[in-house]
């Protein structure tokens, strides 16, 4: 184990990413640990199993921000949580961030061993959660209350129009979904409602000289089209009609104004654009965190809007409302013309299924696991701005290509 610190470059006031542990990783001179030397102790791990579809782990841990983790805690954490799930003998790096709210720290290793052999991931979850519990005990930590969680949780499931009943299944989705969940306008409520194949429309009448809105709620199909006759918000009580959820919209705006969790989101979601190949693979990293994507795309393709719904904070936020750059005009420009923010490379489109489990993340415990493509990706989201432009770390990775395709090709 050696034990370093790192500044980056850009921030030299502000502590944002320091190495604070490396573990069966050699010690730079300098103490300066940069992407390429790191690589080079993956690179044995990496060459020796070149099937493994993602062989690099990307781990976060994040205690309450309540309690208050000294630098040494922090490494004896990641030790014991490594330790717990195996990861002891692999080689792995530890990041301290205190960039957002919370502090915390990320764990980048490979799941490739020297002998080829993968380490099982099958139980990761459940694993996971007990390390998680066993650290809360050894260090004292503010403890997630799974139980009482767990029955917080109501269980939303989509509506299938097929089975009948419709009306039952979307009042099980419609009259809870505000109790859980802030969404600052009909628009976020849409994205939300989509998830369980559901659209809600506004509607205006005049009654007796007076004018009148109020809401309709539609069952979508598998294609995500209006089917069945409409359902009035009153058959579903007071709180999921116009005027209740105005008045919620109102409240969501204050509250997630003054939410740490915005920040939180923008700085996931901008590290999946920045190791992401494209639309799917984007949407698979975020879904791992608990993050639902909602596109919406005219008759010719186009991405005019772009809703995240985060089930960690149980919040809902378009893309425009955390950044410029995460607006659906970029993410346009990304899957339909091939250019990618902050890329000098353009990338072509990649074709492939959308994941369809749109199963919630696990609101307890302060563990968020990932995987990614490469080393490389991992260590860049986590030092975006450390080195530059490293023509030394690209042609590492241009060889590192070429010794895995070259492998390929032998097997």
């Amino acid at each position: 184990m050696v034990a370093a610190e790192y500044n980056n470059q850009h921030t030299d006031d502000k502590e944002t990413g320091k190495v604070h542990l490396a573990h069966k990783i050699p010690d730079p001179v300098d103490g300066n640990f940069t992407v390429a030397q790191v690589c080079r102790a993956f690179e044995p791990y990496l060459l020796a199993n070149n099937k493994t579809e993602k062989p690099v782990r990307h781990i976060s841990l994040n205690p309450d921000p309540s309690d208050k983790v000294s630098d040494e805690r922090f490494m004896q954490m990641a030790e014991q949580y490594m330790k717990e799930m195996g990861y002891a003998s692999q080689p792995y790096i530890v990041y301290k961030h205190t960039d957002i709210e919370r502090t915390h720290i990320h764990i980048v290793t490979t799941c490739v061993q020297l002998d080829g052999s993968k380490i099982p991931d099958s139980y990761d979850h459940h694993r996971s959660m007990a390390a998680c519990r066993d650290l809360e005990k050894a260090f004292d930590l503010t403890p997630a209350n799974e139980k009482m969680q767990r029955n917080e949780k109501p269980a939303f499931k989509p509506v299938d129009y097929i089975k009948g009943d419709v009306k039952s299944q979307m009042a099980a989705v419609i009259r809870y979904l505000p109790k859980y969940y802030s969404f600052p306008n009909l628009g976020t409520y849409n994205a939300l409602l989509s998830l369980f194949n559901i659209t809600a429309e506004p509607i205006s009448g005049e009654a007796i000289g007076i004018t009148k809105k109020g809401l309709v709620y539609f069952a979508l199909d598998t294609k995500g089209e209006k089917t069945g006759k409409p359902f009035k918000s009153s058959l579903f009580g007071k709180h999921t009609g116009l005027n209740a959820l105005e008045m919620h919209f109102e409240k969501s705006k204050m509250a997630m104004a003054k939410n740490p969790s915005r920040t939180i989101q923008k700085n996931s979601i901008e590290a999946a654009m920045h190791m992401a190949n494209g639309e799917s693979d984007f949407k698979g990293q975020l879904l791992e965190q608990g993050v639902n994507i909602v596109v919406r795309r005219n008759n010719e393709g186009r991405v005019y809007g772009i809703t995240f719904i985060d089930h960690e904070s149980r919040s809902v936020w378009n893309g425009s409302q955390l950044g410029k750059n995460l607006s659906a005009n970029v993410f346009n420009d990304w899957w339909n013309k091939g250019i990618k923010i902050d890329s000098d490379i353009t990338q072509p489109n990649k074709l492939s299924p959308s994941p369809v489990n749109s199963d919630e993340k696990d609101p307890f415990g302060f563990l968020t696991p990932t995987r990614n493509d490469g080393v490389l990706e991992a260590l860049g989201s986590l030092l975006p701005h450390s080195q530059g432009e490293d023509y030394e770390e690209r042609d590492f990775e241009n060889r590192m290509k070429k010794k895995r395709k070259y492998r390929r090709g032998q097997s």
